[in-house]
C-alpha cells in the first residue's frame, strides 16, 4: 500500500472504516507515495464525497479483527467521519453527544463532525449511524524513511539478476521478444527506457483525459509508466540485453516485450470499473490484431467488492481474456495480510501476486511478506508473491505523482514505490520471458510453471506466499505441465455497482452508482457476456454500443500526442461528457492505483518512498 496525497479528488477504496490506512491499482493498482501522513481538504465537498468510502460497511469476510471492547481505549477527540442512515437524526445524535457538526453531505449521506473523547464510541452504535472514521492524518506504512533510503534492493538490476534469476534466462536468448504485454493503467509516456522503436503501442486512450489532444495516452499520473518500465523497460542506449556493461542500463524483467498501454485512469487515479472492462475487451477483441500478439495482460488494479467472482462482470471479464490465451496477472492488494484478495483477483483462474519484502539484504534467504499485501482467504489465496517494496522504475516527469511526491524521485529520472502492483508488473515480466521460450503455452500452463518453480519463503503462511517467491530461470527448465484448471466459471450475469465495491466515480456531489456504464447507460449484463465471450463488444470506437469519442484505437505508436515534460496541474478533462456530467473522480487498486484509488476500480497501490 501506499500514502495518499493531501488533496484527493477522487472517491477512495481502502480498508474497513475503522483501519488507519488507505489503499490504491488501487488492483490491486494503488500507487501511492508515502509520506508522513494525510491532511484531509477541509470543508470540499468531492473530499467528504471521498470520504464516504471509507465508511461504507464491508462484507463480514473483510472486517479487521475485532477490538476486544473491554479492554479498547476510548476513542480520542478530534474530527470524525459519519455515513448516516439519517441524516437529520445523525446530525441530532452528535450535538447530543456534545459534538459539532462541520459539513454534511444529504446526497451521499455523509456528515463531518468534531467530536469529544468517546463520543464517536457513542455514535458507533446510534441506529441512524451506519460508521464513523476519524478525519485525521493518517499513516498507512510505519516504514521508517531512512530505511528506505539505505534500501538499494528494489533497484532493476537485482530484481532481474538475484531474485527473479531473469538475466539467465536472457543469456539462453528468451528476453520477451514478440511477445506484446497489455498494460491497462493510467498511460504511459515515452520516456527513455520506453521511447525506442517497437517499445510501445497505445490502445484506446479510455480515460476522462481522452478528449484531450494534449493529454491523450500520456500517463498524467504516473503509475502506468512506472509498471511499463518494471515490465519491459530498456534504455534507448542499450542494443542487445547481454551487451558489455549492459547491466548499467535500466532495464525491465522482459526488455525485449512490448508495451501495449490501454489508459483508464486520469491524473486524479479516476475510473470506473466499465473502463477497465471495456479495455479488457479491446485486449481480448484486438489481442492478434495488426501484428499484435497479447499473451500477458497487467491489471495492477482491484476493487475490495466481495461479490462472488462466480457471477461478478469484471471476474467475467478476466476469464474471457484468460480463455483466449493471455495469461492475465493480478495484484493481489495492499489492505494489509488480513484481508481477503481484491477483485479480479478473487477469480482462481488469474495469477493474484502478492508482494515480497527483501529486508534490506541481496539474498532471498530472510525475505518475508510485505505487510501490506492482501494474503486473501482459505478458500482463495495469493498464488505467488514477487518484489513489491521500495521498487524503482520509470517515472514521469510532470505526473501528478511526480510533482506531488519529490521525495520518491531517484536520479531525475526514476521512482521508488512499494505495493502488489509493483509485485505484478516483474511477474507479467515473469510470464512474458516463459511464452518467448514457449510460445504455445496455455495461460493454465504459464501459471503452473511459475508456481511449480517458486521458491518458498521460510517462515510465511502458503495463504500469504502462495507458491513461493518467483524464479523464472526454474520455470524456463521445469517441464511443461498438462494442466488445465477446473474452476466455477463466471457468468458475469452479477451486479456491476457490486463489482465497484466501495467506490465510484463522482462529479461533484453525483455519483455513477447501480447498474449503468459510464456512458450512464443502463447495464445489459446477459448482453454484454455474449458480446465479450465472442469478441464483439467493440465495433470501431464504440463499446457495447456507446461510442468513445476520441478513443479509437489507430495502431501507431504514441498516436501523435506529444510530450513536452511540462506540469500537468490545472490539465482538466472538460470537453466533453459522459452522459451529460464529465465524471472526474475514482479509485484504483493496491486496492487502488498506487497513490491513488481505484475503486469503481481501485488499482493495486504501492507506495512511493523517500529515496533521499
Amino acid at each position: 500500500m501506499h500514502r495518499w496525497p493531501a488533496r484527493l479528488r477522487a472517491t477512495i477504496s481502502g480498508p474497513p472504516p475503522i483501519r488507519a490506512g488507505l489503499s490504491w491499482m488501487q488492483g490491486t493498482s494503488s500507487f501511492a507515495v508515502e509520506r508522513r501522513g494525510l491532511s484531509w481538504m477541509q470543508g470540499a465537498v468531492a473530499t467528504v464525497a471521498a470520504l464516504l468510502l471509507l465508511l461504507t460497511v464491508m462484507p463480514a469476510a473483510q472486517a479487521a479483527p475485532a477490538t476486544d471492547p473491554a479492554v479498547a481505549e476510548p476513542s480520542p477527540a478530534g474530527e470524525y467521519v459519519l455515513q448516516a442512515a439519517d441524516m437529520d437524526a445523525a446530525q441530532a445524535a452528535v450535538v447530543e453527544a456534545g459534538g459539532e457538526v462541520l459539513a454534511a453531505l444529504p446526497t451521499v449521506a455523509v456528515v463531518t463532525a468534531g467530536l469529544p473523547a468517546g463520543a464517536a464510541d457513542d455514535l458507533r452504535a446510534d441506529p441512524a449511524v451506519v460508521a464513523v472514521a476519524p478525519n485525521a492524518p493518517l499513516q498507512l506504512l510505519g516504514w521508517d524513511g531512512k530505511e528506505s533510503r539505505k534500501d538499494r534492493t528494489g533497484e532493476m538490476s537485482k530484481i532481474r539478476g538475484t531474485v527473479t534469476k531473469a538475466v539467465e534466462v536472457w543469456r539462453s536468448g528468451f528476453d520477451g521478444s514478440g511477445i506484446d504485454v497489455a498494460l491497462i493503467d493510467s498511460g504511459v509516456v515515452p520516456v527513455n527506457g520506453l521511447r525506442a522503436p517497437g517499445r510501445l503501442l497505445n490502445g484506446p486512450d479510455l480515460s476522462f483525459e481522452s478528449q484531450s489532444d494534449a493529454l491523450r495516452h500520456l500517463d498524467t499520473f504516473g503509475h502506468g509508466t512506472h509498471m511499463a518500465g518494471i515490465i519491459a523497460g530498456r534504455d534507448d542506449a542499450v542494443t542487445s540485453v547481454t551487451q558489455p556493461r549492459s547491466e548499467r542500463h535500466f532495464m525491465g524483467v522482459a526488455p525485449g516485450a512490448r508495451i501495449v498501454s490501454l489508459k483508464v485512469a486520469d491524473a486524479n487515479g479516476a475510473t470506473d470499473v466499465s473502463q477497465v472492462i471495456a479495455a479488457i475487451d479491446w485486449v481480448v477483441q484486438h489481442r492478434n490484431a495488426d501484428g499484435l500478439n497479447i499473451r500477458v495482460l497487467n491489471l495492477s488494479f482491484g476493487t475490495d467488492s466481495a461479490q462472488d467472482y462466480r457471477i461478478d462482470p469484471l471476474s467475467y471479464a478476466v476469464e474471457v481474456a484468460w480463455r483466449h490465451g493471455i495469461v492475465v496477472v493480478v495484484a493481489a492488494g495492499n489492505d494489509g495480510n488480513g484481508y481477503p484478495l481484491r477483485n479480479p483477483a478473487h477469480d482462481p483462474f488469474v495469477i493474484a501476486v502478492g508482494a515480497a519484502d527483501a529486508q534490506g539484504t541481496n539474498g532471498t534467504d530472510d525475505d518475508s511478506i510485505s505487510k501490506f499485501s492482501n494474503c486473501g482467504t482459505a478458500s482463495r489465496s495469493v498464488d505467488i508473491v514477487a518484489p513489491g517494496k521500495s521498487i524503482v522504475s520509470l517515472g514521469a516527469p510532470g505526473s501528478a505523482a511526480w510533482q506531488q511526491h519529490p521525495d520518491a524521485i531517484v536520479d531525475d529520472r526514476f521512482m521508488k514505490g512499494s505495493g502488489t502492483s509493483q509485485a505484478a508488473a516483474i511477474m507479467s515480466g515473469a510470464a512474458a520471458l516463459v511464452l518467448d521460450q514457449r510460445p504455445h503455452a496455455t495461460p493454465d500452463q504459464v501459471k503452473a510453471l511459475l508456481m511449480q518453480s517458486a521458491a518458498p519463503i521460510p517462515g510465511a503462511s502458503v495463504r500469504c506466499q502462495g507458491a513461493g517467491l518467483v524464479d523464472v530461470a526454474a520455470a524456463m527448465t521445469a517441464p511443461m505441465p498438462l494442466l488445465t484448471q477446473t474452476h466455477l466459471p463466471s457468468s458475469g450475469l452479477g451486479s456491476l455497482d457490486a463489482a465497484r465495491g466501495s467506490a465510484h466515480v463522482v462529479d461533484g456531489d453525483v455519483v455513477l452508482a447501480g447498474e449503468q456504464d459510464i456512458f450512464g447507460q443502463a447495464w445489459d449484463a446477459a448482453a454484454w457476456t455474449h458480446l465479450s465471450l465472442n469478441g464483439a463488444s467493440w465495433n470501431g470506437g464504440s463499446w457495447n454500443g456507446s461510442i468513445w469519442t476520441g478513443a479509437s484505437w489507430n495502431g501507431a505508436s504514441w498516436s501523435g500526442a506529444s510530450w513536452s515534460g511540462a506540469s500537468w496541474s490545472g490539465a482538466s478533462w472538460n470537453s466533453a461528457s459522459w452522459s451529460g456530467r464529465s465524471w472526474n473522480g475514482a479509485s484504483w487498486n493496491g486496492g487502488s492505483w498506487s497513490g491513488r484509488s481505484w475503486s469503481g476500480a481501485s488499482w493495486s497501490t504501492g507506495v512511493w518512498l523517500s529515496v533521499r
